[in-house]
């Protein structure tokens, strides 16, 4: 656990769900945070501030206003999580002796009373200066290496220590696997020794330099995070940081990181960033250590994440190589040097590419428009609703046989661009519905009448011109990394069964609401969830996603992407369906069949069965799957494989992308426009439909009134 910055809050007795908020909407597929400079005037967060803080917390929440005893429990765990992820600090011993302790500390803060934090601080001081102690003694003049020894890197897989000697195995474990990092990337082996020992140092210089009422902000940042995944307390420092983050002004390498049991792991990678365009990174991978160009590397293993973003960040232009541990048959473990620079904006653009197939003597032509995020600027005068508006039309005249709809790598946007581009899909209609903690309703749709009545509003953007709508036949390609708003578009068009949804099994699962709150006097904000997100057909995204009609692999592990995989995440919940809002209109397009759905998921299954590309992502996937988390010293020895990336081998093509990312995606691409040719020679053109006057049943068939 490292030193935090000080950040302040307003004067005791303010209450914080008074404060005039700033509502957004956030559709990034976690958010981390990358590091600015500190501001100027932060100020630290005291205790007579908590009450206040806690209680605007659960004042705004969707689905939890009090402090309940599953709410404490959670608190707790989170608190542990943040002073010790890798466990490797505390005793069993110390999280029994404290136990009565920490179930009573967060009803005392929500009185202003932190002074169980005291003891707390003190064991942390204690165990962080033991660990410097047995580390100095392993690494000492007797010290050998021990290829045997087999490290479970996943914290959520071991125990807390119950004596001293088992702190040490564990502790030898990682310090000798740090050790072998270093010294398979050309560090001396003294030096290495040193280096380890230098680190356990300056954890415990930093423990001991920490203020105690430091220890208030791990508390609120582990209350916030006890309520789910996505409600934080933001510092001064982090709130800039998110700002920046959402106007994209990055310079860096593109991804998007967490820490995750003393580890830092690639959650995602930004359309147009360095990682992405390497092809060589995948998401979960383990980031385990850092090198500035033409020096050393550093382990990064158990440090502060903040202080491992700072090193990777840097100015544009400038070079930095990250050491990647990645589980496959064998552990995979590589450099990737990746130059720094600024988002390619370019690259987040919608594009179009174009694909044939021929089938009994005729050629059928295949458009395949790739939408890496929903992204808008007014300023910029960039909408990837107006992009793709003008896609379509591109494709009209080239006389398309059907769509595909890449959202495989889209981690969300804006909403309002979501629904905007729906409406290119659907014409008019319900795309998304938003409710409360007080059951309200808000209902976002295209081309019908806005209104409000009651808990219900709907809010409509106008209707598309005739010739802007999309008729024909369409794939939807999703992966686990689809969330949000790529979430609401599949899921809407899979609701009025315009299109067939292909994919991993089914997308993230992020079907919640933020709003962020500003702080006065700079002292951060809180971003809590007020609201989900649910689709026509009544049922909301969150945890579930949205399942695909045709499943096909990926190139990671489904285990370890997904809502559904965080600390509390919400349920999914259901509201009455609104496929039908009132007024007159239509549905012009050929409703997608179960039968269809049937034929077309039996030709793909048949197809990716015998695709070596397919086969070998089956293979890859079911082989980390049994190394379940260990990492053996001589697997890192004997099985390096040392993939960095030279000047000269992975330039970047015209289109910023290198080869190696193209073909990472070619195999789905692929797949999903050999299913629609399917969809197109199975289910041959028909004249337009039209339903009743003022109806559009849902995906049963049943008639609904939702609104009336």
């Amino acid at each position: 656990m490292h030193k935090k910055e000080k950040v302040t809050l307003q004067p005791p007795g303010t209450d914080f769900s008074s404060v005039p908020t700033i509502k957004l909407l956030f559709f990034v597929l976690c958010a981390f945070l990358l590091i600015i400079p500190r501001p100027a005037d932060a100020r630290n967060l005291t205790c007579s501030r908590m009450p206040a803080l806690m209680k605007g917390f659960l004042s705004n929440h969707y689905a939890l206003t009090s402090l309940d005893e599953e709410t404490r429990s959670h608190a707790v765990d989170q608190l542990i999580k943040n002073i010790d992820p890798s466990k490797t600090l505390l005793y069993e011993s110390d999280i029994e002796r404290f136990g009565p302790l920490l179930h009573d500390l967060f009803p005392a803060m929500l009185k202003g009373n932190c002074t169980s934090l005291a003891p707390l601080y003190n064991v942390f001081v204690t165990r962080a200066a033991e660990n410097e102690e047995i580390v100095k003694k392993l690494l000492g003049s007797g010290y050998r290496p021990d290829e045997s020894l087999e490290l479970q890197i996943d914290a959520r897989k071991r125990n807390f220590a119950r004596t001293r000697m088992e702190k040490q195995i564990l502790l030898k474990k990682f310090v000798q696997f740090q050790v072998e990092n270093a010294l398979i990337n050309g560090v001396e082996p003294q030096q290495a020794i040193q280096k380890q020992i230098h680190h356990y140092e300056l954890q415990t210089r930093r423990v001991m330099e920490r203020d105690p009422e430091q220890m208030v902000t791990v508390a609120a940042e582990a209350f916030a995070r006890a309520l789910d995944p996505h409600t934080s307390y933001l510092s001064a420092e982090s709130y800039e940081d998110l700002q920046i983050h959402m106007q994209l002004s990055l310079e860096g390498i593109g991804a998007v990181l967490s820490n995750d049991n003393g580890f830092t792991v690639i959650e995602e990678m930004i359309p147009g960033g360095g990682a992405e365009a390497s092809g060589l990174l995948k998401p979960k991978d383990k980031i385990i250590a850092v090198a500035q160009e033409n020096q050393k590397p550093v382990n990064v293993i158990d440090m502060d994440l903040r202080d491992v973003v700072r090193m990777i960040r840097g100015k544009k232009g400038t070079k930095v190589t990250l050491t990647i541990l990645r589980q496959a048959q064998n552990v995979e473990r590589f450099d990737i040097t990746i130059i720094r620079d600024k988002i390619n904006i370019k690259e987040q653009e919608a594009s179009i590419t174009y694909e044939t197939r021929s089938l009994n003597g005729k050629t059928f032509n295949f458009g395949v428009i790739d939408l890496p995020s929903f992204y808008g600027d007014a300023k910029e005068n960039r909408s990837s609703y107006e992009d793709v508006r003008k896609l379509l039309k591109e494709a009209k005249r080239q006389k398309v046989d059907g769509i595909v709809l890449d959202l495989s790598r889209n981690g969300g946007g804006l909403l309002a661009e979501a629904v905007q581009l729906t409406g290119l899909f659907l014409g008019p209609g319900g795309v998304v519905a938003t409710k409360d903690k007080s059951g309200y309703i808000m209902v976002l749709a295209t081309g019908v009448h806005s209104r409000r009545s009651g808990r219900l509003s709907v809010l409509s953007f106008p209707a598309e011109n005739t010739g802007s709508v999309y008729l024909g036949p369409l794939v939807v390609l999703t992966s686990r990394l689809s969330a949000s708003a790529s979430e609401i578009v599949a899921g809407a068009l899979k609701d009025y069964r315009r299109a067939v949804i292909v994919g991993s099994d089914h997308t993230f699962g992020k079907g919640s609401v933020q709003m962020l709150t500003p702080l006065p006097d700079n002292m951060g904000s809180m971003k809590v969830t007020t609201a989900l997100y649910f689709l026509p057909g009544g049922k909301s995204t969150q945890k579930n996603g949205v399942e695909a009609d045709v499943r096909l692999p990926f190139w990671f592990i489904l285990e370890d992407v997904g809502e559904m995989l965080l600390d509390y995440s919400l349920p999914p919940q259901q509201i009455e369906p609104f496929l039908r809002l009132g007024g007159r209109y239509e549905h012009p397009w050929k409703q997608i069949e179960q039968s269809l759905i049937s034929r077309l998921s039996l030709r793909s299954a048949s197809r990716v069965a015998k695709d070596e590309q397919f086969l070998e992502i089956v293979k890859q996937n079911k082989e980390a799957r049994g190394k379940d988390g260990l990492v053996r010293l001589k697997d890192l020895r004997t099985e390096v494989k040392s993939k960095t990336k030279a000047n000269d081998q992975e330039q970047k093509q015209a289109d910023g992308v290198s080869k190696k990312s193209q073909e990472q995606y070619k195999p789905f691409i692929n797949e999903s426009v050999n299913i629609l040719l399917d969809m197109v020679t199975l289910q041959p053109a028909s004249p337009t439909i039209q339903t009743r006057a003022g109806y559009v049943g849902d995906s049963s068939g049943r008639q609904n009134t939702f609104g009336q």
